[in-house]
Formats: C-alpha cells, structure tokens, sequence
C-alpha cells in the first residue's frame, strides 16, 4: 500500500510542477497516472475506498 501512496503521491506532484509551467498534456497524464496506481490499490485491496461513488473501480 505504501508503495502506491508513494507513487500516487510522486506523480500528483509531477502534476502540479507541469501545471505550474503551463504543461497541461503532461499535467493530466501525470494526475491520470496517479488516480491509476490508487485505483489498482484499491482493486488489489491494498487501499482501503468508498465503495459508492465513480472515482474508483471496486
């Protein structure tokens, strides 16, 4: 779990750094990679979410 709090974390940080240099491509590739690796937690059951909702795959 901890690994996918860390990469979710290092790429929402990407994000934020091509934000801020007006890189918004890479921005919402760097944000839609993080989402990913918390939604694969979640799937795995590493991660614990809110089951209703659409912002995860569970």
């Amino acid at each position: 779990a901890a690994d996918c709090e860390e990469m979710a974390r290092s790429y929402l940080e990407d994000g934020r750094h091509f934000r801020e240099n007006d890189d918004l491509v890479n921005a919402l590739a760097a944000f839609s990679y993080g989402h990913a690796w918390l939604d694969a937690g979640a799937r795995v059951g590493l991660l614990d979410v809110p089951r209703d909702g659409h912002l995860f795959t569970v």
